[in-house]
């Protein structure tokens, strides 16, 4: 097999607000897996969040590029994965892509096939909502659903007009399910407070209202929170799901977050046998880097699969999203493509 990266920019739509921190662009790093003249691709998006840019990214795979290229192929690849413990979660994610993509191609069928992952037809995305003006987030709120967009994120601080502007959006969408997400931005009972008074506004669920770190309180707050708590930053390795069992109501699986599919498969059945449901999340990437948890949505109960959607110009192409549901093309393997040509 041989092994090539490079890299780009995905540069946003408009400045994208969570509680932490305003992203305008992001740098991502492409891999290209070659074997028996297929390729399989996949895509690192560099984080601040997880201390990933794109010179570490790149040293990384070139420490890993004897070992990949050594495999006799993606299968071998796939079965080694695991035994790579110092290489950080958003860079073995998207080898494990890049593999699964060329081993399903070499199959002749999708990854979703690959994996045995339950069937799903086209799933409806969430679509997020930064922190912004009550206006201007309501009348988001209606053009998304007036595009066929059926579930609504909105990302929530600790300012003054974070019920205002719930109750907006919630009056511009009133048929749309809305799940809220402060990142970590609210002290426990500053979140048990909040969500007693958001919960008026019929809200499907919250992920990680008070800061990471404390699994035991997000249980706490779980427990007494009238709106179903998914713990996220909480929930990144399979080690944190089984800790946190059955105290929370749902697991927020990202694939950058915790290595990619295989990894993500082994933590939907950890929260699966505690009893927890699964969210599929993800960061703001391209429709590669989107691709691989579109092929497990059929585990998933909610699906937040929107990073594509949220770039001014997306280089790959192939599952859609921009009606408010993704797909998967019966094409082998991950089923995109890009734009133009690298």
């Amino acid at each position: 097999m041989k092994l090539s990266a490079r890299t780009g920019t995905l540069r946003l739509r408009e400045p994208f607000r969570i509680s932490r921190s305003v992203m305008h662009e992001r740098d991502a790093v492409w891999i290209d897996l070659e074997h028996g003249g297929r390729t399989g691709h996949g895509e690192a998006v560099t984080s601040v969040y997880y201390d990933l840019d794109v010179p570490r990214i790149l040293d990384r795979l070139d420490a890993l590029r004897p070992h990949v290229e050594s495999c006799t192929g993606p299968d071998e690849l796939l079965t080694g994965i695991d035994d790579w413990p110092d290489v950080e979660p958003g860079v073995r994610c998207a080898v494990d892509a890049a593999a699964h993509d060329l081993a399903a191609q070499h199959s002749g069928r999708t990854v979703q096939d690959l994996i045995g992952a339950p069937p799903v037809g086209e799933p409806a995305t969430a679509r997020t909502i930064g922190i912004t003006g009550t206006e201007h987030a309501a009348r988001t709120a209606a053009e998304l659903t007036a595009r066929g967009f059926r579930v609504l994120k909105v990302k929530l601080g600790d300012g003054p007009d974070e019920q205002d502007r719930v109750a907006a959006v919630r009056a511009a969408a009133p048929d749309a399910q809305l799940l809220l997400d402060p990142n970590g931005a609210w002290e426990p009972e500053q979140a048990l407070r909040l969500l007693d008074a958001l919960a008026v506004h019929d809200i499907a669920a919250v992920e990680q209202p008070i800061p990471p770190g404390d699994p035991v309180e997000l249980g706490r707050v779980a427990r007494h929170s009238p709106i179903p708590v998914i713990a996220d930053e909480d929930a990144q390795t399979l080690a944190d799901v089984r800790a946190l069992g059955s105290t929370v109501h749902g697991i927020n699986v990202k694939l950058a977050k915790c290595g990619g599919i295989r990894a993500a498969v082994e933590i939907i059945d950890a929260a699966r046998s505690a009893g927890a449901d699964v969210m599929l999340g993800c960061l703001v990437a391209s429709s590669l880097g989107i691709a691989p948890a579109v092929h497990l949505a059929g585990h998933a109960r909610w699906i937040d699969l929107d990073g594509h959607l949220l770039l001014a110009d997306d280089p790959w192409d192939g599952i859609g999203g921009t009606g408010g549901t993704l797909h998967i093309t019966r094409e082998p393997g991950l089923g995109v493509r890009p734009k133009v040509a690298a």
